[in-house]
């Protein structure tokens, strides 16, 4: 049986204390950023296609709002509401990732 939708996207929605060194996509508008997107995506008729869901932390708020978008494990960083109708049209539609909102890599492994 093939997966039901041809995208996944996941959208960081992780709450951290406030003053945390790493911040929190919540803080930065994440669950607004959410809400849009689905609620675009069903008025285009596309919720059928592409799932949207509220992710916990993916590790990367320091780079938030942060956005994966599945099969292609595309990461986004820093998306905002007025990012969401781009997103929508060039990659959950025609296919292109937006290049100025892929994540620029973080450091993970620690410094030796």
């Amino acid at each position: 049986m093939p997966p039901p939708f041809k995208r996944h996207v996941f959208v960081c929605t992780n709450q951290r204390p406030p003053g945390h060194p790493k911040g929190c996509c919540a803080e930065k508008g994440s669950e607004e950023v959410r809400d849009y997107l689905k609620a675009e995506l069903h008025r285009r008729g596309l919720k059928t296609e592409c799932r949207t869901n509220a992710a916990g932390c993916l590790d990367a708020c320091e780079a938030g709002v942060s956005v994966v978008v599945y099969p292609e494990g595309v990461w986004y960083g820093g998306v905002t509401k007025a990012d969401v109708d781009e997103i929508i049209e060039q990659h959950l539609i025609g296919g292109k990732p937006v290049e100025r909102l892929l994540m620029k890599p973080f450091a993970r492994e620690k410094k030796e």
